[in-house]
């Protein structure tokens, strides 16, 4: 989506989604990312489709429909650096990616990835005919060896009952083996605070590698040792944290780090990502070169 964030300058015109977001830090990892979705025929898409492909991302997956625009989100945040966000995204592109022209040969090549990744986002703008399809696809990818990391991004404004976010995230936890729920996001949706009953939840519908992110106190490896971040920093804007955790973990686990060594990545990566504006943040040079 577009993202409006504000600097001392006023609103700034970026984009940003949950993940996206994931997607790029794993191409400035130097992980070979595509990503598939669709956007407009209009300006705009133009212009994201060049910063991704700037970005290092694969594009040859992103589809066009060129009834529909790229939705919209602004970012506000407190004085504490926590986030709210206000959405224009009802008739966004990307909801209508399985009905776009080049779905199935997308998805056919898409069977190929080493690594899968989608979210609870994911599943909550699709129709129910195309989470199957997805869900079929992660199933094609592990069947060739690949994995399939699932997020747990709970958003309630997206789902008219919570008892269907909560099938929708189980039907997805048995589709993948590396999860990556959020403690604050599972308490909201299933009023399960404690992060031993969320592992044990994903670890049941066979989800093998479970990491549960705990905010500012860390996160739950798959072997219940909580794992603090190296510094607890305050943060000028939590946009985007999660997914940069998730960018920095699973780029160490391709390369074949450990859990704990990749948990480490990942708070690294959201402890940067924090300390700026916006849920993509620049990397360090461009922002120098655009303050100059």
């Amino acid at each position: 989506m577009l993202e409006l964030s504000q600097d001392s300058s006023g609103w700034r015109l970026g984009y940003g989604g949950d993940t996206l977001n994931t997607a790029i830090h794993l191409a400035r990892a130097g992980v070979d990312t595509a990503y598939l979705t669709a956007l407009g025929s209009d300006p705009f898409s133009d212009d994201m489709k060049r910063q991704w492909t700037a970005e290092g991302l694969d594009t040859t997956l992103v589809l066009t429909d060129s009834a529909r625009n790229p939705g919209l989100y602004a970012i506000t945040n407190d004085e504490a650096g926590e986030r709210s966000f206000t959405y224009w995204r009802g008739e966004s592109a990307a909801r209508g990616l399985f009905a776009c022209a080049g779905i199935e040969e997308a998805l056919d090549k898409a069977t190929q990835a080493d690594l899968l990744g989608f979210s609870l986002i994911t599943l909550a703008i699709l129709p129910d005919d195309a989470r199957e399809q997805l869900f079929a696809l992660a199933a094609k990818v592990l069947a060739n060896g690949g994995k399939v990391a699932f997020d747990g991004n709970y958003r309630p404004r997206l789902w008219e009952r919570a008892a269907d976010a909560c099938a929708a995230r189980d039907a997805a936890i048995a589709c993948a083996d590396i999860g990556l729920p959020t403690l604050e996001d599972e308490a909201m949706l299933s009023g399960v605070s404690d992060a031993d009953a969320v592992a044990a939840h994903w670890a049941s519908l066979g989800c093998a590698e479970t990491i549960v992110k705990l905010g500012a106190a860390g996160c739950r490896l798959p072997d219940g040792i909580i794992l603090p971040p190296p510094e607890v920093l305050p943060p000028v804007d939590t946009s985007g944290a999660g997914d940069a955790f998730n960018g920095g973990y699973l780029a160490a686990r391709l390369r074949g780090a450990s859990t704990t060594e990749a948990a480490l990545e990942g708070h690294k990566l959201a402890g940067w990502c924090v300390m700026q504006r916006g849920a993509i943040p620049a990397p360090p040079e461009i922002a120098a070169a655009r303050r100059s």
